[in-house]
């Protein structure tokens, strides 16, 4: 067992290194000059060449591909005092805990770094802090939703089979799962905010909090949450109906249902309680993958609601070239994702040793 935990860590390690480097380059590439951005288009040049030497982009490319692994990594090498060397550690650039020092140089221990927003010079990680929540509660609302919807629909589509239940079924999954997001939000948003405003109270726009009409104070207001959620949900919610209705037919066809509806039991108890507890474990697992893609897909759902999420966060950068905000939110997204994969294995391989030994 621990040496599949650790086979599955040294993978994650490597797809994260990966991702790291593809972003890196990617973005370093990428025409637009930051501290052009950051001074204007009519600032001097002795002035552009002060911001990019702190930025460190007057280094070769491969020198601050190492300096930014180094600001990425939990244990990171700084140097003291060479303002040129690719791991100086400049004042109150973060918390660290020195751990070794020898010489100039030293051996230190700090979360990772992803650097400072060329518009705002906040911190990424205080901006991705702030926006993560935001799009946790909709990723988190839009799965539960489309859990008890899909469950609900595929046990009514198993207990109907080839009935117009299940014929209408099949066709709202099918169209489901191949609605586009971006559609499927812009739809969702005209039909129930535009068209029947006056029968749901509903908006376009809106965040978790609103500001009162005096403009004195914020309140909650849950209501802006229930269109992005059901848009979200709705490719979820097609592949767990489906998923449903399979995994309740292959349970209601088994013998120890047959076994109990001899025995007397009333037909509700016998789906409730013996088929469907036995058809949930694929719906459970395929909901945890969901869940996964809807944290890092909730950008252009997001985006039309203009819900303040990662989403928004992404457009708003890639608006404004910029680039450590995006490159912070991709592989924070990505950390997010290999994270929970590495929890599924090591729960499949709890659960079946045979995944272990393959």
């Amino acid at each position: 067992m621990l040496r599949y935990v650790w086979k599955r860590l040294l993978y994650g390690l490597l797809v994260l290194l990966g991702v790291v480097t593809l972003v890196f380059f990617l973005f370093n590439i990428l025409p637009g000059d930051p501290a052009r951005m950051m001074l204007g288009q009519h600032a001097d040049q002795a002035s552009v060449d002060v911001i990019n030497r702190d930025l460190g982009r007057d280094r070769p490319v491969a020198v601050q591909y190492l300096g930014y692994l180094n600001d990425l990594m939990p244990l990171s090498l700084h140097h003291n005092r060479d303002s040129t060397s690719f791991f100086y550690l400049a004042p109150d650039k973060y918390r660290h805990t020195t751990l070794l020092r020898v010489g100039t140089v030293s051996l230190v221990l700090k979360a990772p770094y992803l650097r400072r927003s060329y518009q705002s010079q906040r911190r990424v990680s205080e901006i991705l802090g702030a926006a993560f929540p935001q799009t946790a509660l909709l990723a988190v609302t839009a799965m539960l939703f489309a859990l008890a919807a899909g469950i609900a629909l595929g046990v009514l589509s198993a207990l109907h089979k080839d009935t117009w239940v299940d014929r209408i079924t099949l066709v709202l999954s099918t169209l489901g799962m191949s609605l586009p997001s971006f559609f499927a939000a812009i739809l969702v948003a005209w039909l129930f905010a535009f068209v029947l405003a006056e029968w749901t109270g509903l908006s376009m726009f809106g965040n978790l909090y609103s500001v009162d009409d005096y403009g004195e104070g914020q309140y909650l207001d849950l209501k802006n949450l229930i269109l992005p959620a059901l848009t979200l949900g709705i490719r979820p919610l097609a592949t767990l109906t489906q998923l449903t209705k399979n995994a309740m037919l292959d349970a209601l066809s088994q013998d120890y249902i047959r076994t109990a509806q001899a025995k007397g039991l009333r037909h509700r108890r016998v789906v409730m309680r013996h088929a469907l507890r036995n058809a949930l474990n694929p719906v459970v697992t395929s909901a945890s993958g969901w869940l996964a893609s809807l944290l890092a897909g909730a950008v252009f759902v997001e985006y039309v609601f203009d819900w303040k999420g990662m989403g928004v966060v992404i457009v708003d950068a890639l608006d404004t070239y910029d680039f450590p905000v995006v490159m912070g939110a991709i592989l924070f997204i990505c950390v997010l994702l290999v994270v929970i994969n590495l929890l599924t294995d090591l729960l499949y391989a709890l659960l079946d040793p045979r995944v272990r030994v393959a």
